[in-house]
């Protein structure tokens, strides 16, 4: 398994789905981990305590990525707490699916000032925390940025739009010793995924048909790959988009 012995990572949405199981699977591996929350102080205090129960080190934090303020905030109790930072998943990010005729302008920007410029305000901030041995981003990003499904045109944008960030970025970083790179989910079983109707829906069915390995994704399934990239085992990987998808296009 990949080694995090000794490294901090900072999580964000971190208090259920993959983001939790991204955070969990990180502290097993050796990692100090502070898990982001908007809302649910309870879903990350359950993720904390799950870590700290098998001997690992965490710490919730609460914070609105899309506003600097709270990113600052969140960066500063990272490093109070552990002292630096190794990692950073980009993960805190919201959907709704409408038709054309039912987009407005406050779901635009609600989806696009946390999907989008959300990752870029705690990239911005994570550079004055990275040591010299720099460190590793990783944004979480959707098989919707290429797929082209229908009715998602605001959310299919802002992962598009994620995914280009991850290129310049990884560019722009390298100097500075910053991997970043982008996994890009298929269909996940997540609490957001029961409550949208989308588990025992005709759409899961619909996904699990058209996913070669024949079942739909789990939280842990993207925590794998995630851990991959934040190793030192992925110390010559940047600037990729690794779909996690068990083989859905």
């Amino acid at each position: 398994m990949s080694d995090l012995n000794g490294k901090v990572a900072v999580v964000t949405g971190a208090s259920k789905g993959i983001g939790a199981a991204v955070a969990r699977r990180f502290a097993e591996a050796g990692a100090a981990v502070v898990v982001n929350y908007a809302s649910s102080k309870a879903g990350a205090d359950k993720v904390v305590a799950d870590i700290t129960a098998k001997g690992g080190k965490a710490i919730a934090v609460q914070g609105d990525m899309a506003k600097s303020a709270d990113v600052k905030r969140l960066f500063a109790e990272a490093t109070k707490a552990f002292g630096k930072l190794d990692i950073l998943v980009n993960n805190a990010g919201v959907y709704a699916f409408a038709p054309l005729e039912d987009i407005n302008e406050d779901e635009f920007h609600r989806q696009f000032n946390t999907n989008v410029l959300g990752p870029i305000l705690t990239t911005q901030e994570a550079l004055k925390h990275f040591g010299n041995a720099g460190g590793s981003v990783i944004n979480v990003s959707s098989v919707a940025s290429i797929h082209n499904m229908p009715a998602s045109t605001v959310y299919s944008a802002t992962k598009s739009a994620l995914d280009s960030v991850t290129r310049v970025l990884s560019n722009e970083l390298a100097a500075r010793k910053i991997r970043v790179n982008t996994i890009a989910p298929g269909g996940v079983e997540t609490e957001g995924t029961h409550t949208a109707g989308v588990i025992g829906s005709d759409l899961e069915k619909q996904l699990v048909a058209g996913t070669p390995l024949g079942r739909i994704g789990q939280p842990d399934d993207i925590a794998r790959v995630a851990l991959f990239l934040a190793s030192d085992d992925a110390g010559w990987v940047t600037g990729e988009r690794i779909t996690a998808s068990g083989g859905y296009r």
